[in-house]
């Protein structure tokens, strides 16, 4: 007598769950910052995080929107670099021995000194819940940018941020310091208010020549008014543009996108910043959930592959999202960048002329040596968290990067280099998104007195922030030391 296919009278049935696991992972507990377990799963053509924590129960959040596009990139994750030293030691594993530690998977692509916490705005949505606290002095940053230069070498970007930074009075001298130690580029992360504002400023600007990361979030009133606090401030960031057009100082546009807020206006800023003779390009970040935010849904959150959507959309295809390659130094779900010809109406993405997912690919290593190799360091240059557009070493790495490329006629090479603008995605984690395995190839640090250099998902997640802005707020304080309970 053979079974039955049919299951008996009564019995339950086995069904298959609604989800792909793809990886265990570590996180922490966003209520408590305990680090817990976490699932990667895949559903509904999405990427989620899942995990629980023993006294505050189950989370689940967005990770990415494209679950396709989240398993492909796996290989451009390149080789890590190691960085000359280290600040402390292994002791209680990741992420509790930032400093860095010799577990952690990259050097510091880009390192971040905030010399305060004092702000001229109060954000509803600021990772860095900038309010009174600190405020580093000239000397402790020289310290700072000495401790980068041992651990680098020659450091490729210092960043100076805050709070606001500009409304530090010794922002000029130290941003003289970092020049003066021949770190290739000094970038200032504002909000544009003095820079609008304040001509003698402006005037000391115009010799220092540094980047400059502009907050610009869109156009509309109840964008401002919903993300910062101040309906009226478009005039204001716009005047800062201009102003810094007339010194030649070029321009990051950095937008923060929150989905309902101003998803609707990320092909606009594209168009402003291709027409800006200011902007060089523009970095969005979608928002993250850490310091002081407004209540969210993590399972709504805006991701990488939903603003470049967006970004399609909006300006009718000129961006495709196929023109976009992640950025390989760090963990490569985290970046995504593109670079392209602008010439007038003329928008040519740079992927369309060459290959780069060839040359950038580390697991197939399809590319041919010799001049292959050449086009692979341009593009490693290019495709890195250290990049700065309109740089001499950005223009040379275009340069030999388009030397690939096949041209349209008429188009020559150094034509191209000179009129690229570059368009970058860059998603931050959150207590919600925190990966251990990204934050261990994290290559954006926070740089601290007494040397340590935190992974910047770290410091804004775990608990770093909050003990070094108690520490630094201290006059008398002793170096910074961090333990954290497990």
């Amino acid at each position: 007598m053979q079974p039955s296919d049919a299951p008996a009278a009564g019995r339950a049935t086995k069904h298959d769950a609604d989800y792909v696991f793809h990886e265990l992972t570590r996180s922490i507990c966003p209520e408590c910052r305990q680090v817990i377990d976490a699932h990667i799963i895949l559903r509904d053509g999405q990427v989620f995080m899942r995990k629980r924590c023993p006294r505050h129960g189950q989370f689940e959040a967005l990770v990415y929107a494209d679950a396709q596009a989240y398993t492909a990139q796996a290989r451009f994750n390149k080789p890590g670099t190691i960085p000359l030293a280290y600040n402390s030691r292994i002791e209680h594993g990741c992420p509790h021995d930032c400093g860095l530690c010799p577990d952690h998977q990259q050097h510091t692509c880009l390192g971040i000194i905030e010399v305060n916490s004092a702000c001229n705005m109060q954000c509803p949505l600021c990772f860095a819940n900038a309010g009174s606290g600190f405020s580093l002095t000239l000397e402790e940053v020289e310290d700072i940018l000495d401790g980068f230069v041992r651990t680098e070498g020659y450091p490729e970007v210092v960043q100076f941020s805050g709070g606001e930074p500009t409304i530090h009075p010794q922002i000029v001298p130290m941003l003289r310091a970092a020049k003066a130690r021949n770190i290739r580029h000094v970038m200032l992360n504002t909000n544009g208010k003095r820079i609008a504002n304040d001509d003698s400023f402006r005037d000391e600007l115009a010799d220092l020549q540094p980047a400059i990361y502009l907050q610009f979030d869109g156009f509309s009133s109840e964008t401002y008014r919903i993300i910062r606090g101040e309906p009226d401030i478009l005039d204001e960031k716009l005047r800062a543009l201009d102003r810094l057009a007339e010194i030649g100082c070029k321009v990051v546009l950095v937008p923060a996108i929150e989905r309902g807020v101003n998803e609707h206006e990320i092909g606009d800023i594209v168009r402003l910043g291709m027409r800006h003779p200011a902007v060089l390009g523009v970095n969005f970040q979608p928002a993250f959930h850490a310091g002081r935010h407004m209540q969210h849904d993590p399972l709504q959150r805006m991701t990488i592959p939903d603003i470049l959507r967006r970004l399609e959309a909006q300006t009718e295809g000129i961006f495709q999202v196929s023109d976009f390659v992640p950025v390989p130094c760090c963990f490569p779900t985290c970046n995504s960048v593109t670079y392209a010809y602008v010439d007038g109406e003329t928008v040519l993405p740079i992927t369309r002329l060459l290959d780069v997912e060839d040359y950038l690919d580390y697991i197939s290593n399809k590319i041919l040596p010799g001049f292959g190799d050449d086009v692979l360091r341009a593009l490693e240059g290019l495709w890195s968290s250290s990049v700065v557009p309109g740089s001499a070493k950005a223009t040379t790495d275009l340069l030999t990067s388009c030397a690939a490329c096949q041209l349209p006629e008429g188009l020559d090479i150094r034509g191209i280099a000179e009129r690229m603008f570059m368009v970058m995605l860059q998603d931050f984690m959150d207590p919600w998104t925190f990966n251990q395995k990204n934050v261990m190839k994290c290559c954006k640090e926070i740089l601290l007195p007494g040397g340590k250099q935190i992974p910047f998902c770290a410091y804004n997640s775990v608990g770093y922030r909050e003990q070094a802005r108690a520490q630094l707020a201290v006059k008398h304080r002793k170096p910074l030391e961090f333990q954290f309970s497990r």
